[in-house]
């Protein structure tokens, strides 16, 4: 079968709407994940809607300077497309980016995506079992199945503080980063001191004239491995390709052992004293320190790992500010205390909006009569293992509810996710069936078993972070070790789900 899709003529259908058997939201490394193992299965009749002008997502995205993974090159990429000539342990943005590239074309996946195509609605006929989906621009596609993979984090956050309207100067999220603007001797105003802020502020702190970080709640920080992989390493990964693969199997035996100590508070005290004294190693300034460290046990909030960020406040030019902010004037920053603060420009280090209750407030997702996703997760957002939706049938997520990180590759978490899906639209074809939903009694069993898990875990323990809604819930992390979510994924219990085949009965 030709491994191009069908041109546009063939796969029209009345009023302009396109027809195909699936359509994937997103081309990071989930959507294209999910067209390689398509493809693989002899499904080439699919398209991936990307909203942004070429691949990547986050990595297409997240330009700033010292951007770059938390987790090893070698386990931060597809276990079937190994690339044995990764440069160092932790890559940045530019490297993850051209191996996105690469294995686009390797795997010619670009005849596929539809760039600049935004989702706005996507609405389930019970009729005919397929989903009808409307872009930005108005075209429509017409697909039997609906797979989401757009990851959680690409809707930046930009807090709502009095008078920010009437700054004078620039102002851009870390995501949004205007390489055109010269941040040299200028006043620059940073705030948040999350994952994305802990990498780019020590980069730009020596070339600025006055660094004022503003800082909510401070992080646990542990250092990063920064070696090299050597010419020698490269040749031994690219001649003896079990080298590589043994490698990476270390490097994910070693991350999944920290799957004890970062998410159950009995253990986490062990390794809280690590980086305890990480901080004291780096800061000697007893007021400093005091700032810097966390009154929550590790692993509630996100672990960030740098080796320049405690040394960057040592700089004669930086200031960290934790008073909290009073108001934005035109050409400065009022902290709590009144004091202000000069700034040229306002940069933006607070991360993205997690809660699909308000990331997709303007985008209309209905399934079977009655239902819509805003509504079902007002009370917060549930699936069953984070990829089916009761009533929401033939749809599939990828890194949906309850299956993020804090320990490991989240790209194992895709691999096994996108091994199901395909297992689900082969089952349906076997069926010859209408459309399959997830059970609601078992959606519901699940979740209940997951809020259980993460009881007497670190998030249990008071600790608010973007892993939580404001009530607390936790709907973002899996509350176990990844082992154990690829094992309950590889056998489908294909009796959770209901099924509606083409006479229209249940079997």
């Amino acid at each position: 079968m030709n491994s191009k899709i069908k041109t546009v003529d063939e796969n029209v259908l009345n009023k302009g709407i396109r027809k195909t058997k699936v359509v994937i939201v997103g081309a990071g490394f989930g959507g294209l994940c999910m067209a390689i193992k398509l493809k693989e299965a002899g499904i080439t009749d699919f398209v991936i809607l990307e909203k942004g002008g070429d691949v990547g997502g986050t990595w297409r995205d997240n330009t700033y300077p010292g951007a770059a993974c938390d987790v090893q090159s070698h386990l931060y990429s597809f276990s079937f497309e190994g690339n044995p000539d990764w440069s160092m342990r932790y890559p940045g943005w530019e490297e993850i980016q051209e191996y996105i590239q690469r294995t686009t074309d390797k795997y010619a996946l670009r005849s596929y995506v539809q760039y600049d195509a935004e989702v706005t609605v996507s609405e389930f006929n019970e009729q005919t079992g397929r989903w009808l989906v409307t872009l930005k621009d108005g075209k429509q596609l017409d697909a039997q199945h609906f797979i989401l993979a757009t990851g959680p984090l690409h809707v930046p956050s930009i807090p709502n503080i009095p008078g920010l309207s009437t700054f004078k100067g620039k102002q851009f999220h870390s995501a949004q980063w205007d390489h055109e603007f010269d941040l040299k001797d200028k006043n620059i105003v940073s705030i948040g001191t999350g994952g994305s802020a802990v990498q780019y502020l020590p980069e730009i702190a020596p070339i600025v004239k006055t660094l004022s970080v503003f800082q909510r709640t401070p992080a646990w920080v542990l250092p990063r491995d920064m070696r090299h992989y050597s010419d020698f390493e490269k040749k031994l990964f690219k001649s003896f390709p079990l080298m590589r693969r043994l490698h990476r199997m270390r490097l994910f035996v070693t991350n999944e052992s920290r799957v004890f100590p970062i998410i159950y508070s009995r253990f986490a005290k062990s390794f809280q004293f690590l980086a305890k004294a990480f901080l004291n190693m780096q800061i000697k300034d007893t007021v400093l320190r005091e700032k810097l460290t966390p009154k929550y046990t590790i692993g509630c909030k996100r672990v960030l790992i740098s080796n320049k960020y405690y040394p960057m406040f040592k700089q004669d030019n930086v200031d960290l500010i934790t008073l909290g902010i009073k108001e934005i004037r035109a050409h400065s920053v009022v902290d709590c205390s009144g004091k202000e603060h000069p700034a040229d420009a306002i940069l933006f280090g607070t991360g993205f909006v997690t809660d699909p209750r308000i990331y997709m407030k303007d985008f209309k997702l209905t399934g079977l009569p009655g239902r819509d996703i805003h509504e079902d997760w007002k009370e917060g957002a549930e699936a069953y293992y984070g990829i089916s939706v009761t009533g929401y049938p033939n749809m599939f997520q990828l890194l949906g509810p309850n299956t993020a990180l804090g320990h490991n590759s989240v790209i194992f978490m895709i691999e096994n996710q996108v091994e199901y899906i395909i297992k689900c639209i082969k089952k349906m074809d076997e069926k010859d069936g209408k459309y399959m939903d997830i059970n609601a009694d078992e959606q519901a069993s699940f979740n209940e078993g997951i809020q259980h898990k993460l009881k007497g875990t670190v998030w249990s323990s008071g600790c608010q972070s973007w892993y939580q809604q404001s009530n607390g819930k936790n709907f973002v992390i899996w509350p176990g070790t990844t082992i154990r979510y690829q094992r309950e994924l590889r056998n489908i219990n294909y009796d959770a789900y209901n099924w509606v085949v083409r006479e229209n009965t249940v079997a």
